[in-house]
Formats: C-alpha cells, structure tokens, sequence
C-alpha cells in the first residue's frame, strides 16, 4: 500500500513536468484535470482545488496554479495527513496507464477475462459507459476485521480469511450440512456452515480465501457463522475485496462480486472521466467532479469519498431527468399569451361564488396569474386534495381568459366527468355574462358540428369536453388557456396536440404526490398546492376492520341505506389481471345480494365500455340503486353527494395514497360519511401501514408515507410518469437536490433550448445515451 508521501511524489512529477513544459495540458495523458479527477488527488484537496478548472485557465493562468499546487506538495506545506489508525484511512485505488476506450466501447474490448463481456450482458451490461452506471447496490466496511469475542448472538458480521478445514455430514436422508473453520488473519477462528447448498463446496477447498457475511451464533467461547453471503478471493483482486471499503453489486448466480469489482476498476482505469459538468457550476451546487464520483462510488478510499459521490451522481441522476422532461414538454421556452389578468375581475368573479376563497386559493391564484401576465406559456400543475377547490380557481382563470378575450378549454378524462365540470363552470360563470359549451363524444353529429362551428366563430367562450377537444376538425377561434384535470390519464402526446396553439396550459391533480415526486413526474411543469380545505367540511371517519368481521361492517352499511344513503364497495386490484378483478367484484355483489335482500346492488368495472360506465354512474348519482360494487376504476370520479360508505375490500392490497383517492369518492354532500378498511392480512407490519390511513385524512402526509413505504413507480406508475429507474435517487429526501438539479436544467434551457453550443456536446450527448426511449432522442 503506498505511503502519503509515495503518493505525494507520484502526483508531484506530473505536475513539474507540466510546468517545464510550459503548461500546454499535454504532458499528462488526458490533462491535468484527468489526472486531479482520478483517486491520486483525494489525499490531497487543497491541491485539487487550486488546479480546478485547470483546461479552462490561460497559459499565465496555469502556470500560477501549478506554482501553488507544487508549493502545497512542497516540504514547507504538508498535505491532508494519514489519519490515525481508529479513523481507518485507506489509500485511493490509483488508475495505471493503459488504453482510454470510448465510453461507449462494446465490453469485448476491455480486459474482463475468458467469457467475460458474455457474462456482462446477461446483466444488462454492454458498453464502457453501462458498467460505469451499475453502482453498488450496497457498502461494507472491510476495512477492519470485527472482534469475534465481542459480537452479540444474531449481529451480522463480515469476516475474511483462509479456510484450514473442512467437512460435510448429512444428520438424516435429504439434509447436507456443510462446515468449514476459518482462520482469520488476527489467528481467530470461526467454523461457517451451509445448510443443503451443495453447489458451494468446490469454493471451500483448504487454503481458498474467502470473504463470508452472516449472522452469529454463539457456543460458549466457539463463534459460528449461519452463512449468507461468500465471495472468493484471489491475490490478483485482494486489494479490490478487503481492507477497504467494498462494493456489492447486483449479480446471478455465476457471476461473482469479485469479477464484477475487477471489471469495475478495469473499466474506471480505461474510460475518459472528463466532466460534462463545468467547473462553475460544480462549485455553485457544491458537487465533487465525475472522475472523484465514480471512482469513489465503485473504490471509496473513505467515508466522505463515498459521500461525495453518492451526492453528485444522484445530482445527476435528477439533472437528467428533469432535462429530459422539460425537453419531452417542450414548452419550458415558449412564447405564449399574454393576459392583463386584472385583479377587478378575480374580484367579480369571487363575488359571485357562494363561498369566499381559502388563502391557499388565493395563493394558487397569485402564481396562475403572475404566469398569465408573463410573456412565457404557462405550463403550472396544480395539486390539492378532494374537496380543496381546484375547479373553483380553474373558474376564476379561465374567466379571467375570457375577460381578455380569449377563449378557454377544460378538458376531462371522462365524459362523466366532463358533464359535471360543465355543470359546476355554468353555475359558476352563469351571473358573469360567459357563454359556456360541451364538447363529448355522445353527442349526436349534428350537435357536435354545432358546437365546433361556434368554437371556430369564437360564438362560445368556454369550452368543456373530453379528448373530443383535441381532434383535428375542432377549429378554435382564439384559445387562450387551456385546463386539464388529471392530466396522467391523457399522456404528454394528447397535451401537446391541445397546444398547438400555443395556450397557456393549467394542469389539475387531485392525487396529492410529494413534492418531490412531482419535480420528478411532471417535470416540465411548475408546481402550485392547494393545502387547505374550505372551512366547515366534516371530515370523514375512516374505520380499520379484520376480514372476520366484515357482517359487522356491511351490517353498518345496511343501516346507512335505511336512512337514505348510498355506499361503495371496492374490491382490489388483483395482480393486474383484470379478469381475476372482475370476477372478484362480480363474486362480491352476489355475495352482497345474499347478505344485503334488501338492497339495491349494481356493478362497475374495467371491462365495460366508457359509454357504460358513464351509464352506470349515472343511474349511482340518481339513486336508482344503493350500493355500487367496483374495481378501481372509480378512483377519480363523479360526485355522489348522497353516497356516504365507502367499504375497502383486501385494503392491504392499495397503497396509502390509492385508498386516500378511493376514500375521496364519499364526503361529497352535507351529511357525515364513513371510510371502512377491511384487511385480509393481519401482520402487524400491515396494520401499521393502514394505521397510517386511519388516523389521517391530510392527503399529502398520506403520500409522503406512501412514496417512503413502496417507492415512486408504484404511486404513480413509472411508465405512466416517465420516471427511469433511479439508480441511487431517494425521492423521499432528496427534496433540497431536485430543487437545485431543476434549477440548473432550466438555466441551461433558457440560454440554449437544444443544447446546441460546443461547450455542451458531452453533457448533450451524456443526455442521449443515458435515455432508453428512441422518441426522446429525437427531442434533441
């Protein structure tokens, strides 16, 4: 292992002889910032920070900077020193000279032994630049062996050493306990022992060495090791498996974490580590540079190395994403209407409501407007709960379109859903002189070809509709805003042909998503949230109930029918087979005829026709019958005012945030309404979770929950979102580093929409090959 000083000399030399030579960044292969981006450097960051930047600098410039670098590895001014043995300090892994390969090289032309890019592929491996992007999915600390006298029964511990025995014996037909003892380097030994894993035996030959993780069982002064995790280690990558920190990969069977780490370094030794980052903006969000990030995710010499590069490469990661999205959207930089959005009219307007505006509207409303007086096109996503008064400001924008002269557009997933929008902007705008249409597909053609002849003779002001609004024979006269409710169920394609020309754009959730996730998933807009809700709404009791006492549940139900009252009962999505779901559901209502004669029962599912549901619906909201049994798809949907239960079957199945959008379906009208959760599974890691539903009815608090429980692709569907496998990304706490990665992506936009200048080719390129989806290459 080489000593400071040794490392001192070794980055010393280079540097001299790039003054000598007058500082033309030639004498080093790669440059200096090639040379300070590999590990060399990390002893020594006061040296790299005066180098910073170095390929950017003038001749004088440089040769001032290397003056100071050279003085710092002078005898006068020590370097960062060798900590003390306790804090375990380990020299950096330091790259040899040999063949740079482009990155994105096939891996047959990098050194990874007989068969070696075959295995690699089989993990999704391919080029220089894939295996530089597989970071560990884990870390351990190898650097010191643990005390076995002092471990504690069950503690998992990580030990390394040199097998002296070993033995096989099977107690009874069909058992093979395998045991071996190792000696460790300290002379402590400890016997490991696999229970009917035959297939590791050839590994524990005498004298292998190995690296075994598992949990600790105590006899008396003996130590033993329930094995569950072996690596071998040869003499060519020790120096890669122990004494240091250590990566560990994701593998298959075949494929060991020893090869994986030899191709790692392999690779970092080979590749270009230039940054496409430049050094300003480095400094400005405080990221270390690319070659210190990788080498110090795959080989950290220390715990701050491995910091460093945890946050710069999940840094990254949100960069890109958010690039990718504003680019997706393209309308980060687009012109679009301009509106004097006069305060006297949102006035009028408010008058007009039976109810005033919470603050948060008024919030909301603040940012709508200051985007519709800007010269840029809008495009704002605005959340809030059910019942927060999303439609309500959406009313208040649009009319404040109107009043300028434009035209506006509402556009609805379902035509249900587009008939109740119509009713709530006519009741609204009725008083103010706004002439309001519907545009759906029911309609009859003629009725259809009225509409988009007033459309097109700027005869209607307000437009309400479904994608009906988006096809090619509907002519608009001069749109000016256009509205979206849950804009996930139309897709970034539907929206854009909406666009056209060029409208300022309001998009409406009422699935709450952390704001973190929603930077992410709706990258290309900004974000306003409605967090309050309109005072005097009772909330909604939400009950958790074990299966075994579902008669006492539907008893209740029956009890809210004879008052009047209407309920929901849902059954869960069954492993995405919608023919299971509907049997399921189909199952549950001839159960509930048999349980409820009384009662009035009908079903809605996924397999229906949207004419059908809508039909369904319909007959729900009019009180021809009482008790609705459906699959999910009545998450986001009507109001039924007089519905007052909603019953959850198999609720363990939902995440939190679903069974929060499924409970929104009642607390619509003024009498008390109920939530029930049936779980079928009694765990306590179950119940701990649904606890979580049953104690708070604030939406955001539930999906924030949620996001930390399963993760972002499965709230809000990773292909539906657009949102890649982040490799190291925690959405749940990395609030603070999205706001700063979707600040810079936008910066670049602004100045160059399609990444054109010659200073940012690598990070445009970088951009293209770290995207899956041929259609966003095209983007750029």
């Amino acid at each position: 292992m080489a000593t400071v000083q040794e490392l001192q000399e070794r980055l010393r030399r280079p540097l001299a002889a790039e003054l000598a030579g007058g500082c033309q960044n030639r004498v080093v292969a790669g440059g200096v910032d090639r040379l300070l981006a590999g590990p060399l450097a990390n002893p020594f960051p006061k040296v790299r920070e005066a180098l910073q930047g170095y390929g950017e600098m003038d001749t004088e410039a440089r040769a001032e900077a290397l003056r100071g670098a050279l003085k710092l590895l002078g005898d006068d001014q020590k370097p960062a020193q060798r900590p003390p043995p306790t804090a375990h300090w380990v020299a950096p892994l330091t790259p040899a000279p040999g063949e740079r390969l482009a990155l994105d090289a096939p891996l047959e032309r990098l050194d990874t032994g007989p068969g070696g890019a075959r295995k690699l592929s089989t993990l999704g491996l391919h080029t220089l630049r894939d295996v530089l992007h597989a970071y560990p999915h884990r870390h351990e600390d190898r650097r010191a062996q643990p005390d076995l006298s002092e471990v504690e029964e069950g503690q998992k511990v990580t030990v390394q050493g040199t097998v002296v025995s070993k033995h096989r014996r099977s107690p009874k037909p069909g058992m093979l306990i395998i045991e071996i003892v190792l000696e460790t380097p300290s002379g402590g030994r400890v016997k490991a022992t696999w229970f009917n894993q035959p297939w590791v035996e050839k590994q524990l030959r005498e004298g292998a060495r190995l690296v075994l993780t598992g949990r600790v069982k105590k006899f008396g002064r003996s130590v033993q090791l329930g094995v569950e995790h072996l690596e071998t280690v040869d003499k060519a990558s020790e120096s890669l498996s122990t004494g240091r920190i250590v990566g560990v990969y994701d593998s298959k069977e075949g494929i060991s974490q020893e090869f994986l780490r030899r191709v790692a370094y392999a690779a970092l030794r080979s590749a270009p580590l230039d940054d496409y980052l430049p050094v300003h903006w480095r400094k400005k969000y405080s990221v270390t540079d690319l070659g210190d990030a990788l080498w110090g995710i795959h080989f950290p010499s220390d715990e701050a190395q491995l910091a460093r590069a945890n946050h710069r490469l999940r840094f990254d990661e949100y960069l890109f994403l958010e690039l990718r999205m504003l680019l997706q959207g393209e309308d980060a930089v687009l012109q679009g209407k301009r509106f004097e959005a006069r305060g006297d009219d949102i006035n009028t307007f408010e008058a007009a409501l039976p109810f005033r505006f919470t603050n948060a509207q008024r919030r909301v409303l603040l940012e709508i407007t200051d985007d519709m007086r800007s010269d840029q096109q809008m495009a704002r996503l605005v959340q809030g709960d059910v019942g927060s008064g999303k439609t309500a400001v959406a009313a208040c924008a649009l009319y404040l379109a109107v009043r300028d002269g434009y035209q506006g557009a509402l556009m609805a997933p379902t035509e249900i859903l587009a008939r109740q929008h119509y009713a709530s902007l006519s009741g609204y705008l009725s008083g103010l002189d706004v002439r309001v249409g519907l545009l759906i597909g029911a309609m009859t053609p003629k009725t259809k070809l009225e509409m988009q002849t007033r459309i097109a003779e700027g005869d209607v002001d307000i437009v309400v509709g479904t994608q009906a609004l988006i096809q090619e024979n509907v002519q608009w006269d001069n749109l000016g805003l256009a509205v979206v409710d849950e804009e996930h169920r139309f897709g970034v394609q539907q929206r854009r042909r909406l666009l056209a020309s060029r409208p300022d754009v309001l998009v409406m959730s009422a699935t709450p998503i952390p704001r973190s996730l929603a930077l992410t998933a709706y990258g290309d807009l900004e974000l306003s949230v409605i967090d309050e809700l309109p005072p005097g709404r009772t909330p909604i009791e939400t009950k958790l109930i074990q299966d075994n006492f579902r008669q006492q549940a539907y008893g209740f139900v029956m009890g809210q029918i004879r008052q009047g009252r209407q309920a929901y009962a849902v059954t869960a999505l069954i492993e995405e087979n919608e023919n299971l779901e509907l049997l399921a559901a189909t199952q549950l209502a001839e159960d509930l005829k048999t349980i409820l004669p009384e009662a009035r029962i009908d079903l809605l599912h996924g397999k229906m026709a949207a004419a059908e549901k809508d039909d369904v619906m319909e007959r729900f909201r009019t009180r021809e019958f009482d008790i609705l049994v459906s699959t999910t798809v009545i998450e986001v949907g009507v109001d039924v005012p007089n519905a007052t239960v909603m019953v959850i079957e198999n609720a363990e199945r939902f995440g939190l945030a679903q069974l929060h959008q499924l409970r929104g379906r009642v607390g619509r009208g003024a009498h008390q309404s109920y939530c029930l959760l049936i779980a079928g599974e009694h765990s306590q890691k179950t119940r701990k979770r649904l606890k979580i539903i049953e104690g708070s009815t604030d939406g955001f608090v539930i999906a924030e929950a949620d996001l930390k429980l399963r993760g972002p692709g499965e709230i809000r569907g990773t292909r539906q979102s657009g949102i890649p496998d982040l490799r190291l990304a925690d959405l749940a706490n990395d609030e603070e580093i999205i706001v700063q990665a979707r600040e810079l992506a936008k910066h670049i936009l602004a100045n160059d929409p399609r990444l054109e200048h010659p200073r940012l080719q690598y990070l445009r390129s970088e951009l293209q090959n770290r995207s899956s989806s041929v259609a966003y290459r095209e983007v750029i």
